[in-house]
């Protein structure tokens, strides 16, 4: 078993608390999903919101679905200009038998641009 991180992003409709939550749940449950990992394989998760989302923590959604025992952080993106508007951005430490290679980081909705390459 090895310890790995997984990058993932998505973009959201707007500035409020559901838009944030349905989009933190849906971005960590498609990271959980496409590497098959389980949340007891989580290790941490470092999620970041871009300056313009502040009505909700995205950690607080991650906790409703299972993640109340793995430590979680929040942190606001830097505030660059012309940066994605609207976007959380996630990095999930996790045990895993798969390679670095075979690691599916996740780039959802608007976020897509972020990583052309690694896009769903």
């Amino acid at each position: 078993m090895n310890v790995r991180a997984i990058r993932g992003a998505t973009q959201v409709d707007s500035n409020d608390p559901i838009s944030i939550g349905e989009g933190s749940k849906e971005l960590l449950a498609a990271i959980l999903a496409a590497n098959k990992v389980g949340i007891d394989d989580v290790i941490s998760v470092l999620l970041t919101a871009s300056p313009d989302l502040n009505a909700a923590f995205p950690a607080s959604a991650a906790r409703e679905i299972g993640f109340q025992s793995v430590p979680l952080l929040c942190a606001q993106e830097i505030d660059v200009p012309g940066a994605l508007p609207r976007t959380i951005r996630v990095m999930l430490h996790c045990n895993s038998e798969r390679t670095t290679h075979e690691i599916e980081h996740i780039y959802l909705h608007g976020a897509s641009v972020l990583r052309k390459d690694l896009a769903q």
